[in-house]
């Protein structure tokens, strides 16, 4: 039984006992008083209760309901929803961070947006690195909830040695940003581009471990189902991170104008406040105290941080491969020409924006099915992928068909249209929106299926086929067609749709196939 399904509920005048099978007389008739229900479910969960009453079909509760019925559907939409849309937002308001930066970064000019672009690049490939150790602690945490809703220490040994694996990882991921410059350079990247991004990487560097222990924070409390509060903590830290951009960027109120370098120091001081307030949340709020996450928090668990270790390489490798993969396009895009690097840049960060939701939700979706999977309830498994998947494409689809119906006017939010110097970035931008929006069902259909292997601790095979997706399909015909076809830059984006189509069809089989074999 899960942690969300756990019978917590209290004899009140609201909610007297669990709900019957349909047929069956009952305080709640899911055929007829389902929204009563969901009123009392929200009652219940402000006295500390949980949102989802228990699903019938897991092996523990005897069922009378059948395993696969709408019933069992609808509560573990309702499940995923309940954790995947804040998450989904959270997700969204934190990447807006980054969206800031170029926002005010773009009024700069397009060389200026083009090294921060570079920038970011070189950033998030270490970054993505040492995310791997960030991601495995939702598997172990879900599952060890799954399978004891009442256990403490397991959960926090995990989250505990998954903030010492970051630790770890930073100080020789670091090293390499003082390399930066001459790295770009290696590259072939513009010189005037290497130069401006060079001190950008080494204002984000100190940034990069509270990044990391956002995500372990975050993802323990996404398995405990409180996921409100990290989203209320991110709409804090961007909210900090864009007035200090608007003081170190421009050089307002007296201060010195920094412009690229600026936008660094105030990204990394907003993800120490979000790693900050994180800390304080868990210590204070009433479910989350209970596990005492920080107690011997300088003691080493050894057999559990090699368990998240090899459990975080192979995810850690996966979301590189991908995450490279669009770097990589950055490369590309900068033998092309300055003007296709910018452009580049602002439609890729709106892919990104579409992109998050359905992040989130698959994020869930990984906890759903790490819930569980750790319960033994195989048919609630392939239930909450499905789900998952399904949901992930709806949301990345609300963003993407408008993205394709208006390109013009989505990159006039990033440039000046008046300013005929922005005229061929604001075209190549729209000519690659549309591409874009293209392959959001692919983008949406891969990251669920990945994070639902993820939540079945099902990450080496995966890592096998986003490398064959992404560097054996996508790479080789973003290169041909970019730079040895008339194509161009337009080229560099149907590599892209590539990748993605192969690794959404790989992974979703994947993932049909292990679920299958799951099935009672």
């Amino acid at each position: 039984m899960g942690f969300y399904d756990k019978p917590v509920f209290r004899k009140t005048r609201h909610c007297r006992r669990w709900p019957t099978p349909i047929g069956q007389d009952s305080h709640f008739n899911y055929r007829t008083n389902w929204a009563k229900q969901f009123f009392a479910l929200k009652f219940m969960r402000r006295r500390g209760s949980s949102v989802i009453a228990p699903d019938k079909s897991t092996p523990q509760s005897g069922a009378t309901v059948a395993p696969n019925g709408t019933l069992a559907w609808r509560r573990e939409f309702i499940a995923l929803m309940a954790i995947g849309v804040p998450m989904g937002l959270t997700q969204l308001v934190q990447f807006s961070i980054n969206t800031v930066d170029l926002l005010m970064i773009g009024r700069l000019g397009p060389e200026a947006l083009g090294g921060a672009a570079l920038g970011l690049v070189m950033y998030y490939v270490l970054f993505l690195l040492g995310l791997g150790p960030a991601m495995a602690v939702s598997p172990l945490v879900s599952q060890a909830l799954g399978a004891n809703p009442d256990g403490i220490e397991d959960p926090r040994r995990s989250v505990r040695m998954g903030l010492w694996a970051i630790a770890m990882a930073i100080p020789p991921l670091s090293l390499i940003y003082f390399l930066g410059e001459d790295i770009a350079l290696i590259l072939g990247q513009p010189p005037e581009l290497a130069r401006l991004a060079a001190p950008y990487i080494l204002a984000l560097a100190p940034g990069l471990p509270f990044m990391l222990g956002v995500v372990v924070l975050r993802n323990f409390l996404a398995a405990i189902e409180r996921t409100r509060a990290p989203l209320v903590i991110i709409i804090l830290t961007t909210a900090v991170n864009a007035v200090l951009n608007y003081l170190l960027i421009y050089g307002n109120f007296g201060l010195p104008r920094l412009e690229l370098v600026g936008a660094g120091i105030a990204s990394s001081i907003s993800h120490l406040v979000g790693f900050l307030a994180l800390i304080a949340y868990i210590k204070l709020e009433k479910t989350s105290r209970r596990f005492d996450l920080f107690k011997d928090v300088l003691t080493p668990d050894w057999p559990r941080l090699r368990e998240i270790v090899n459990l975080g390489w192979p995810i850690g490798i996966t979301i590189a491969f991908e995450a490279m993969l669009f770097n990589a396009a950055t490369i590309l895009m900068g033998r092309i020409g300055v003007n296709e690097v910018a452009a580049y840049q602002v439609a890729v960060n709106v892919a990104a924006i579409a992109f998050m939701m359905p992040l989130g939700l698959s994020m869930a979706g990984s906890v759903r099915v790490g819930l569980r999977a750790g319960a033994g309830d195989t048919n609630g498994v392939r239930r909450a992928a499905i789900i998952s998947v399904v949901s992930s494409i709806g949301a990345i689809m609300i963003v993407a068909v408008p993205v394709m119906i208006a390109p013009r006017i989505i990159a006039g939010l990033y440039l000046d249209a008046d300013d005929p110097m922005n005229a061929v970035v604001i075209a190549l931008v729209a000519s690659f929106l549309p591409i874009a929006a293209a392959f959001a069902l692919f983008d949406a259909t891969q990251v669920a299926a990945a994070q639902a292997l993820r939540g079945l601790k099902d990450v080496r095979i995966p890592m096998v086929m986003t490398a064959i997706s992404y560097w054996a399909v996508g790479f080789p015909i973003s290169a041909w067609l970019g730079l040895f076809t008339p194509l161009g830059a337009v080229g560099v984006w149907w590599g892209l749709l590539a990748a993605l189509a192969s690794a959404a069809a790989l992974l979703g089989g994947r993932l049909l196939l292990v679920t299958r074999h799951r099935r009672t």
